[in-house]
């Protein structure tokens, strides 16, 4: 499977992405506000190696994230926890690095991400969950048009062992649609 648009293609993750992947995943304090575990060598593997796994049995569809526009690997997202019976799904695990963060890219991939999930996958609803502490990332998804729902308290451990509240935010299809014309305009 793979998604991709004028500025980001997104490619069913492999084991062989760690290497590409792995000098953006050990950058410092990249996933602070994540659950995670990728800046080794070793842990960014069994990450990867999760996904798959996760990936195989239908619980999450995992993604690398290239950057067409400096043609390098960009950082990975996915979706997860995914209810067909519901119709509802989420994109999380999203992590992209600091070179690439306010260019746009991350706008790219969410678009891909919600038009496949909505209209190829035919999902009504998709979630977002993110830390209350991580405004840039609460703003993000706001400007898609993502309501917030309500808020986890102290839900999360953190791999700092802070544990966090999670903001529950969520995104329907007639919403979406709505809202994504103002979106892209590239």
């Amino acid at each position: 499977m793979e998604l991709q648009d004028s500025r980001a293609k997104l490619e069913l993750l492999r084991m062989d992405h760690w290497a590409l992947l792995q000098e953006i995943a050990s950058e410092d304090k990249l996933v602070q506000y994540s659950p995670s575990d990728i800046g080794t060598e070793k842990s960014l593997k069994s990450y990867i190696e999760n996904a798959i796994e996760e990936y195989k049995t239908g619980k999450s569809i995992p993604f690398a994230i290239y950057d067409k526009a400096t043609g390098t690997y960009a950082g990975s997202s996915r979706y997860m926890n995914i209810d067909p019976i519901n119709k509802v799904l989420e994109i999380g695990s999203t992590w992209i690095g600091k070179a690439f963060q306010g260019t746009g890219l991350n706008s790219h991939v969410k678009v891909l991400m919600l038009d496949y999930a909505y209209n190829s996958l035919d999902f009504e609803k998709v979630e977002f969950r993110i830390d209350e502490r991580n405004v840039q990332s609460r703003k993000a998804v706001e400007k898609l048009g993502a309501q917030l729902e309500g808020i986890l308290r102290k839900n999360v451990y953190l791999l700092d062992g802070y544990k966090r509240n999670t903001c529950c935010y969520g995104l329907l299809k007639e919403e979406w649609l709505k809202k994504r014309d103002d979106i892209v305009d590239w």
